[in-house]
């Protein structure tokens, strides 16, 4: 997999971006909504809440974009499409996809183009996207989550899942991403502003060490 990123229309200035599961008391994944031409959400999450906080920034998004269809990161999916009729993208099949995203893929997310790229090993049906200066990762490696800091990774200890092909997903993503990219938004953890780059490649190393990523693995 070789995605070449291309800028269809220059950046904008600034990317608003809310977490509207920040209130959750409950297990969630991080979802992101992104203002802009097109609003939209990244991930719906498990939070009950997550209409009101969507509605407490805007009236209505465009559409609904999933990084994989984990529990955590679908669970609040219906009621978010039932509230906004928003379209819905994703990699995996779904009964309410409007459009089906591949590897290589380009889509507008807020203002700004991303990237769609195949990120499997947490979930088979996992993708990332990147832009010029931002990863949405879902869960394939985030800043912070308990395990380490500053650069960690899916956990691939379950059923279904792979380090191996894990590692292969980060890469990719690596090969894809631009020396610029500076906002990072996981499904779990911290926003990172910095070198994502960087984190990125932490997360790689430790992965390749093939050691479990918890003492109970």
């Amino acid at each position: 997999m070789n995605t070449t990123l291309k800028r269809w229309r220059p950046l904008s200035s600034d990317m608003e971006v809310h977490t509207v599961t920040a209130d959750a008391e409950t297990f969630t994944c991080n979802a992101y909504l992104v203002v802009g031409e097109v609003t939209t959400l990244v991930d719906a999450g498990a939070y009950g809440g997550v209409v009101g906080a969507i509605r407490n920034h805007v009236d209505s998004i465009d559409r609904v974009v999933l990084t994989h269809q984990h529990g955590d990161h679908v669970a609040e999916l219906d009621t978010v499409l039932d509230a906004f009729d928003a379209d819905l993208l994703a990699y995996g099949d779904h009964p309410r996809r409007d459009h089906a995203l591949a590897d290589g893929d380009q889509i507008r997310i807020g203002d700004d183009e991303f990237a769609v790229v195949y990120t499997p090993g947490h979930a088979d049906d996992h993708v990332s996207f990147v832009s010029e200066r931002a990863l949405f990762s879902g869960d394939v490696v985030v800043h912070d989550d308990g395990a380490f800091d500053d650069g960690s990774f899916g956990r691939t200890d379950y059923a279904g899942q792979s380090r191996e092909r894990l590692i292969e997903s980060i890469r990719d993503l690596l090969e894809t991403m631009d020396d610029d990219v500076s906002e990072m938004y996981a499904g779990h953890g911290s926003v990172f502003e910095g070198d994502v780059r960087a984190v990125v490649e932490r997360a790689l190393e430790r992965a390749e060490r093939r050691e479990p990523k918890y003492p109970e693995e």
